[in-house]
């Protein structure tokens, strides 16, 4: 069999999916087709230097949804992929080498200093609470990062581009003759809270990104914030 068609096995880290949401799932599913979703993030992983990464290099994605990160990733010749979601119905759309991990991305069980890259695109802004839950999560990603590991995050942030958006989905017409808007702006609407919250606080979440990694790469801009760091040398050790 063809390893980019297997269907993998999901081992189960916990067994509730209260907090998943259908309604957010099915415009998350509508935005963007699997192969569009999978050429952007290649494109963002060229952009932070992925082609310079060792190929035997451990990667997880955390919040990986339906998988199309990890298909970027071996569309760069990686193979050793984890991905870690809450929701089974999007992990369960994705076939491919990686092994999948139903959980928490706040309360990781992957092994201490078993990765060299831990890769969030568009997940951290769905975090409840931005400050408790941002730390908790950073904590779990420097324990399984080796020390000469790095973070990639790829996080909606607010900047004028982002502002220009937020009017447009709110232009009924606009959605009603524009699908990838309309499927936007119910994103938007499902997660709101979260949302907004993760948009208002940029001082304070750059703070933690910061007290947890050393910057290798921030980058705003177009409403997102990219940012690359290594753990900071106190948290070498398991």
């Amino acid at each position: 069999m063809n390893r980019a068609h297997e269907v993998p096995t999901i081992e189960r880290w916990c067994a509730s999916l209260a907090c998943c949401d259908p309604l957010w799932e099915e415009a998350y599913r509508r935005f963007e087709s699997p192969a569009q979703e999978t050429e952007k993030f290649r494109r963002r992983l060229l952009a932070v230097g992925a082609r310079n990464w060792p190929r035997e290099s451990d990667i997880a994605e955390l919040f990986c949804g339906r998988g199309n990160g990890l298909r970027a990733l071996a569309s760069l010749g990686f193979e050793r992929l984890s991905g870690v979601d809450l929701s089974e119905e999007l992990l369960a759309s994705y076939t491919g080498p990686a092994r999948l991990y139903l959980g928490d991305c706040r309360d990781l069980k992957l092994a201490a200093h078993s990765l060299d890259v831990v890769v969030v695109q568009g997940g951290l802004h769905h975090l409840p609470d931005p400050s408790d839950d941002l730390e908790r999560t950073l904590t779990g990603v420097r324990r399984v990062l080796r020390p000469s590991g790095r973070l990639v995050i790829v996080e909606p942030w607010s900047t004028p581009f982002l502002t220009v958006v937020h009017a447009l989905c709110r232009v009924g017409p606009a959605r009603a003759v524009w699908g990838k808007l309309d499927a936007l702006a119910r994103m938007i609407e499902r997660e709101r809270e979260t949302y907004f919250r993760w948009l208002a606080q940029p001082e304070p979440i750059l703070r933690v990104l910061r007290t947890h990694f050393v910057p290798e790469r921030e980058h705003i801009g177009w409403g997102k914030l990219t940012f690359v760091g290594t753990p900071r040398p106190d948290e070498r050790r398991a």
